[in-house]
């Protein structure tokens, strides 16, 4: 069964817009929890312009599900993960002024430099997980880098998914079959929605975890938030 981790970095973007610790992240993140969310994504950026190194040290004492941490390797990220240990670190290529992540590894360009870090982290009893476009080249490629699962970017996915389902899922489908064939788990998100998550884990349901952040949070507006997880864990469930 796909799990879905709830990524609360726009709680934190609402809060940082005003100051002050309303909504409170980490009452956000047990709720998320309380609700039904199987894990929390947080993704840190050095600006702090949404989730702060300081919130994710203070996450990981309190969360009951599976922590995942995504961002770029630099060092400064590293050191905090290192120090937290969460379950998950899923690495992602960002600028440090990318508004949000716009692009997977090239798995074999940065073969050197990826292979170091999955070995620094899976030391510390951390699963990772390599942030790819869905191209099986990448996918063999983080194989080869010693990941233990991918995270395929849906941005496109989402894009095509109005227009064409089948033209949308069908390089995903390569990828993730990619995945399953060399024994890489298989992790997905970026502009995954209600419109769109089912079609997605109905034609790839070895899909083990889904992570999204954006949409919940736009959802919840009006919905809530309760009412918003469990419609994605219905969308998640049903056949």
């Amino acid at each position: 069964m796909t799990r879905l981790s709830v990524n609360i970095n726009k709680v934190a973007t609402l809060r940082n817009a005003r100051g002050g610790n309303m909504p409170d992240v980490l009452k956000a993140a047990l709720d998320c929890e309380r609700f039904g969310a199987e894990g929390i994504t947080v993704h840190p950026r050095p600006d702090g312009r949404h989730i702060r190194y300081s919130d994710v040290t203070a996450l990981a004492p309190i969360l009951t599900t599976e922590f995942n941490i995504e961002g770029n390797p630099i060092p400064s990220f590293c050191e905090l993960v290192a120090g937290v240990k969460p379950a998950q670190v899923t690495l992602v290529p960002d600028a440090h002024d990318a508004i949000t992540s716009n692009a997977g590894w090239d798995t074999l360009e940065a073969k050197g430099f990826l292979t170091d870090t999955c070995a620094f982290f899976k030391n510390l009893g951390i699963r990772v997980s390599i942030f790819v476009d869905p191209d099986p080249r990448m996918v063999y490629g983080a194989k080869e880098c010693g990941a233990d699962r991918v995270e395929l970017y849906t941005a496109g996915y989402a894009e095509r998914f109005p227009a064409d389902r089948e033209a949308a899922i069908a390089p995903y489908l390569k990828a993730a079959e990619a995945a399953r064939e060399c024994g890489l788990g298989l992790n997905a998100g970026h502009d995954l929605n209600l419109d769109n998550l089912n079609w997605f884990v109905t034609r790839i349901p070895w899909t083990d975890e889904v992570s999204i952040g954006h949409a919940i949070i736009c959802d919840a507006l009006y919905m809530g938030l309760e009412r918003t997880i469990a419609a994605y864990l219905e969308e998640i469930r049903k056949k």
